[in-house]
């Protein structure tokens, strides 16, 4: 497939599935849309914005149903995701994606704020996740170059689960994708 063939079948990926419900009180495409709507009013540059839209794309790829955490079963969607974009993306839009879910498990680590704030879905999923981290792990992940923005992303995907939230279409959002491409 071609870097342009990408965002079409990004597209039709959020039309065949981004109804899916995973948890929340938001279905995934309304989730993944306010992701980006807060990245781009937070002024993240056109990289971020664009993974903030594609985070949860591995929800998408896997064919794991969803409620896959009632079931007890991590769907590493991060790592799937990630995986499935990286030909076609550069890394500044695919690292923050892979790491969402560490960023998660730092911040339940280091910030008693963050962690009060974090749905129950999210709770469980976290359980699943390798719970918070150790204070190696956090240290550990502060060194990594993509730090910065996978807790940004982070910061970003938790607030995006807003009931009835009017966001921009997803093609509002197409020039960040496609500014995201190799």
């Amino acid at each position: 497939m071609s870097s342009p063939a990408i965002i079409e079948e990004i597209m039709a990926a959020f039309a065949r599935r981004g109804d899916m419900a995973y948890g929340e009180r938001v279905n995934l495409q309304e989730h993944m849309l306010q992701t980006a709507y807060f990245a781009e009013q937070d002024g993240a540059d056109d990289l971020l914005i664009a993974a903030a839209v594609l985070h949860d794309y591995g929800h998408f790829v896997h064919d794991l149903g969803e409620d896959i955490a009632d079931h007890g079963v991590d769907g590493r969607h991060e790592e799937i995701g990630a995986e499935a974009l990286a030909p076609y993306f550069r890394p500044e839009v695919i690292e923050p994606i892979r790491l969402h879910v560490a960023a998660k498990r730092y911040l339940c680590a280091v910030d008693a704020d963050y962690l009060a704030e974090v749905t129950p879905a999210s709770l469980q999923s976290l359980a699943l996740q390798g719970g918070p981290f150790s204070p190696a792990e956090a240290r550990a992940f502060e060194q990594n170059p993509f730090f910065e923005r996978a807790i940004r992303l982070r910061r970003y995907d938790e607030a995006g689960k807003v009931p009835e939230m009017p966001t921009p279409p997803l093609e509002h959002y197409r020039p960040y994708l496609e500014k995201g491409l190799r």
